[in-house]
């Protein structure tokens, strides 16, 4: 288990060698934020990575999509060079300071957001919170609303996985995240239903085996068929990292979206 930990450890700061182009750093809400943003035609696509993630890990489907739209992807705190935080780490929390880095760089809504792991579950509640700026939804292997749960919470998962995720979520800033994930997925529940105008994609990983969301409970993926009905449902032959596994899947997914009428 310590060896599978510290390869996670290994692989998150390693993300972090390589950078997006558009890279600078932002104000935020507390501190600095290092983002990459490069301008182009809107809607601005928007790119949440998962837990401890850095925005590295969409540097494929970044960079494919800058071809033709505006991009923004950033580091929550406490992730690269982004200032650590002690506000709190929950859904709501973190959808409000990215409202505030997308407003101070004057990039207006509509957006599409893209979403992969619990950064999904983050642009769940954005699209829920506040529909009239997202004009599209990609959830890429998504964090169920009640991931911990029933069958998939950690006291009935004695998988190696979940304890490589309860081991990595006691790394620096993943801490916090991670043990506001069930309250975060409580927000996306209690927050109106996703409008049906909202163009949605959602991508789920075949693979059982390859990470720490979703990708573990079969039951909790079909689900999100129940939870957004108007969603188009795309199954993947790729681990949890369909980002970096299967990058143009997640591009296919994106242009699908930007290519319907708003």
């Amino acid at each position: 288990m310590a060896l599978a930990a510290g390869l996670i450890l290994s692989a998150s700061l390693l993300a972090g060698c390589s950078t997006l182009p558009g890279a600078e750093t932002a104000r935020g809400i507390d501190g600095n934020v290092e983002v990459s943003h490069l301008p182009g035609p809107a809607p601005t696509v928007v790119f949440e990575a998962g837990l401890g993630a850095h925005k590295e890990s969409w540097t494929a489907v970044f960079r494919e999509i800058a071809r033709t739209n505006a991009v923004f992807a950033y580091d929550r705190p406490g992730i690269g060079r982004s200032t650590s935080t002690g506000r709190p780490r929950d859904g709501t929390a973190i959808v409000e300071e990215l409202r505030t880095l997308l407003r101070g760089r004057g990039l207006k809504p509509p957006y599409v957001l893209v979403g992969h792991s619990a950064g999904g579950l983050y642009m769940q509640l954005y699209a829920r919170l506040h529909p009239e700026e997202v004009a599209g939804l990609v959830l890429v292997d998504s964090t169920h609303p009640t991931q911990f749960e029933g069958e998939g919470s950690l006291a009935n998962r004695g998988a190696l996985a979940w304890g490589i995720m309860a081991l990595a979520g006691g790394i620096g800033p993943i801490r916090p995240e991670f043990d506001a994930l069930p309250q975060t997925g409580a927000e996306v529940l209690a927050a109106p239903p996703l409008s049906a105008r909202i163009a949605t994609v959602i991508l789920l990983a075949r693979n059982d085996g390859g990470g720490p969301a979703a990708a573990f409970d079969k039951a909790k993926r079909a689900d999100f068929a129940r939870l957004y009905p108007t969603a188009q449902i795309r199954w993947i032959d790729s681990s949890h990292n369909i980002p970096g596994e299967k990058p143009d899947a997640v591009v296919e997914a994106i242009r699908w979206v930007l290519a319907q009428p708003r």
